[in-house]
């Protein structure tokens, strides 16, 4: 079904093989602090990574840190793409012909596999993935499309990579990678703009700032808490904490009166639609 999508947890997925990272930067680091969670190796995880700085603090956690894109390359069984789109070409460039035989892994917003592979002469064992910020403290959700030629122990090791930092969802219409961007990649600032509405709100009811902050953000974790393990639709957990003409229901009354639900569905898809955009004038640079 165009729509399926595979739910996989594989933090327990075993894997045995090298991981390079091109680029250690801030989801570089996390998806690497999730494998480091699930005891893989620091000695079995190289970074190439330009900036020195950066260098230094991966270096300071254990990890094989070189400035050289080919060292990291040519020690690995998996090579995970972490730089900017716009840098993608000039950095495969320098690579492509010592890429074969490794399992390829993009988390670069907006590139498609097709690009990809034209950009490494023609690979096609790719992977493309859209983690979210949540990655970096382990409560992240991704998602991931596999190219033709990928197998079944490939999607098994890309689970096992990215799964460290979160939920690991499969797409298998690579379409369906912008509604990804839209809900999960883009989804975390919503939240963080719905807490800072709260928390002003709270403000304005007299509450003061700290009280205002740890009363939102605590009832937002405990909303999502709710959700993930007690097994019913949010509407359902909506609709049992709204008493018939108590304060939720006038709260939600309001929403409703402004169209917010429709607002938030308008939003998303803006988001999408400005995924598309940006993808199609990638595949024209």
């Amino acid at each position: 079904m165009l729509f399926q999508f595979f739910v996989e947890y594989m933090v327990n997925q075993e894997f045995n093989g090298k991981i390079a990272f091109i680029g250690g930067g801030n989801m570089a680091q996390a998806l690497i602090g999730g494998l480091l969670a699930q005891e893989i190796k620091a000695n079995r995880i190289i970074v190439a990574e330009p900036v020195m700085s950066l260098r230094e603090l991966l270096t300071d956690r254990g990890l094989n840190v070189t400035a050289d894109n080919r060292v990291a390359v040519v020690e690995a069984d998996v090579v995970v793409l972490a730089v900017k789109p716009q840098m993608m070409a000039e950095v495969l460039a320098g690579v492509r012909d010592i890429i074969d035989g490794r399992l390829v892994i993009s988390i670069a917003a907006g590139l498609t596999v097709q690009a990809l592979s034209k950009m490494l002469g023609g690979y096609q064992r790719i992977i493309r993935a859209m983690p979210n910020t949540p990655a970096l403290v382990q409560t992240g959700a991704t998602g991931l499309y596999a190219g033709a030629n990928v197998s079944e122990v490939d999607r098994q090791q890309a689970s096992a990579v990215l799964g460290g930092t979160g939920l690991v969802l499969w797409v298998e219409d690579e379409q369906l990678m912008h509604a990804v961007t839209a809900v999960s990649g883009s989804g975390p600032a919503y939240f963080f703009y719905w807490m800072e509405a709260m928390i002003a709100a709270g403000q304005q009811l007299g509450l003061s700032e700290q009280v205002a902050r740890d009363l939102t953000l605590q009832t937002a974790l405990g909303a999502a808490q709710m959700a993930i393990t007690g097994g019913e639709h949010p509407s359902k957990l909506r609709q049992n904490v709204t008493s018939p003409n108590g304060t939720t229901q006038a709260a939600l009354e309001s929403m409703a009166q402004h169209q917010v639900g429709e607002l938030i569905q308008q939003a998303l898809a803006a988001a999408a639609q400005r995924s598309e955009a940006l993808s199609s004038a990638l595949e024209r640079d």
